[in-house]
């Protein structure tokens, strides 16, 4: 980590699930970190933490260039890393255009602040998704398959992960994509999700609800595996075979809902709430899950935390953040 020793570093989404713990490991190794906030969430675990007062905060949203490019200049980071975007499915089937506003807009906006600045900005980790490579019925994914969304979040995650592709091969932008799969952990407030939809309606003694039929098949990857596939990423991305490349990172372990449901249900002692099956989730991506063998042999990465225990840390935070005994 002596890597990021007196590093400035700009990062979008930072009041995110996954930027709330990749701030805070930045800031310990050293870093110099600006963040970008839209909204202020004082529920947020980089608020919560108090991790965010420990970094320069511009105001601002992804859709507006004029401040995107007045943080690179006056902030001088020489690596961006963009987490920010819509990030829930549901949504964007609600608020397509918002969701492309944000996630298609406002990465060709950072990816064009960035290249207006190529004295300051030497390397740029952008967040793509699992999503990006849209239905398929080869799994698991590998990079070599094509970006092809269907529904608006994919979309959305496709043009981005497209754009970021084009702009280093136009321009010579030093960017790294990460496709991640279905990232769980302490601070995700969004409780429609799976993971603390399911934790919180057992700690309040309720049946969990799953929105889809219980079968889809997911990777689950913990955050802070996730924040350091993208340190790992930015700190290799000087070298040809990793600059322009995309990332898959997952732990080979594909579950389904119900299986992902009844492992928190075993670990929390919850197996007598059996859960809702509703059955009616939209525009969603029946099976998905990620090769990721050439992180591992190009990048060194692995997951670090099993299944279990990431999910023993994340109930313990839920615990807390719900003030539950």
């Amino acid at each position: 980590m002596t890597f990021w020793q007196g590093r400035r570093v700009f990062v979008t989404g930072a009041t995110g699930l996954v930027g709330s713990w990749l701030v805070r490991e930045l800031l310990d190794a050293g870093a110099t970190v600006a963040c970008l906030v839209r909204d202020w969430d004082p529920q947020s675990e980089l608020v919560r933490a108090g991790t965010i007062h420990r970094t320069s905060v511009v105001s601002g949203a992804l859709e507006d260039l004029a401040t995107l490019e007045r943080s690179v200049a006056e902030h001088e980071p020489d690596t961006v890393i963009h987490l920010g975007a819509q990030t829930i499915v549901g949504t964007a089937v609600r608020s397509p255009l918002a969701t492309f506003e944000s996630n298609v807009r406002g990465t060709w906006n950072l990816l064009e602040a960035c290249r207006r600045h190529p004295d300051l900005v030497k390397r740029v980790v952008v967040a793509s998704s699992d999503k990006a490579y849209g239905e398929s019925d080869v799994l698991p994914y590998t990079e070599a398959m094509p970006a092809q969304g269907r529904h608006p979040y994919d979309v959305s995650k496709s043009c981005a992960d497209l754009i970021a592709q084009a702009y280093h091969r136009t321009y010579g932008t030093p960017v790294v994509i990460a496709r991640c799969g279905n990232i769980y952990g302490g601070g995700d407030l969004n409780f429609s999700r799976i993971v603390p939809g399911t934790i919180r309606s057992f700690l309040a003694g309720e049946r969990p609800v799953i929105r889809s039929n219980g079968l889809f098949t997911r990777d689950y990857v913990y955050v802070r595996d996730a924040a350091g596939a993208y340190l790992r990423m930015a700190e290799e991305a000087h070298r040809p075979d990793v600059a322009g490349e995309a990332f898959n990172f997952g732990p080979a372990q594909p579950m389904t809902v119900l299986d992902i449901v009844d492992r928190i249900a075993g670990l929390m002692g919850r197996r007598d709430l059996p859960p809702v099956i509703l059955d009616a989730a939209r525009a969603e991506i029946p099976d998905q899950y990620l090769d990721a063998t050439k992180a591992a042999r190009v990048l060194g990465w692995q997951p670090r935390c099993g299944l279990d225990q990431g999910l023993v840390e994340t109930i313990a935070w839920y615990r807390d953040f719900l003030r539950v005994a």
